[in-house]
């Protein structure tokens, strides 16, 4: 018990989940920090009473939106894993799924955009998915969201900046976290083909 505790107050302090601002169709904004989650220390069971105790009681009354910031993700350190994922999507309630209206996801990556575009429907559904916008640029941001109203983290305008000077990396959509970013062809690969879904399962981030 006091495992969990120690886990649902570091939640706390990170600052992960916050509800703050709204878009430009007046629903109020759930932001999520990826790079802030400390995906080997916390368990998904004290995630989930996180969520049900302290984001999902507020966001069950009225439309929201949802900005996930994928900056800095990496996949050994702030990447909870596809079952996670698929285990916290499952414990939404039913009123909190049907209030969401948007999921704006700020600086995806290439294997992010595959793995989604391939799986996607499969693991959230066609209503979650069909919500998702992808938006490389943080000036794309304000296109839907109240500049005012939100923070970024100054690492997330880092990377916008990054961008400028390494331009290929945003037409490209190469991972945030990759230091040494390379073109490479990748062979043809079926969606029904085994190997396409552990690429897809291993290489997300």
């Amino acid at each position: 018990m006091a495992s969990q505790i120690s886990e649902s107050d570091l939640l706390h302090k990170l600052d992960i989940f916050k509800i703050q601002g709204k878009d430009k169709r007046g629903h109020k904004i759930l932001r999520i920090t990826g790079k802030s989650f400390p995906a080997r220390l916390l368990s998904v069971d004290v995630l989930k009473e996180y969520l049900e105790e302290y984001i999902f009681p507020r966001l069950s009354k009225k439309p929201f939106s949802v900005l996930y910031m994928h900056t800095g993700v990496q996949r050994t350190d702030n990447f909870p894993g596809i079952s996670a994922l698929r285990s916290i999507y499952d414990a939404i309630p039913v009123t909190v799924k049907d209030n969401l209206q948007s999921v704006y996801f700020l600086h995806p990556g290439l294997q992010s955009r595959l793995f989604l575009a391939t799986f996607g429907r499969l693991f959230f559904g066609d209503g979650l998915y069909g919500k998702l916008r992808y938006l490389s640029r943080v000036d794309y941001l304000w296109e839907h969201i109240r500049r005012n109203e939100i923070e970024v983290p100054d690492f997330v305008y880092d990377h916008d900046e990054d961008m400028e000077y390494r331009p290929m990396m945003m037409e490209y959509g190469w991972d945030s976290d990759d230091p040494h970013p390379r073109v490479y062809a990748a062979p043809a690969v079926a969606v029904d083909s085994p190997s396409a879904s552990i690429y897809s399962m291993r290489c997300i981030s």
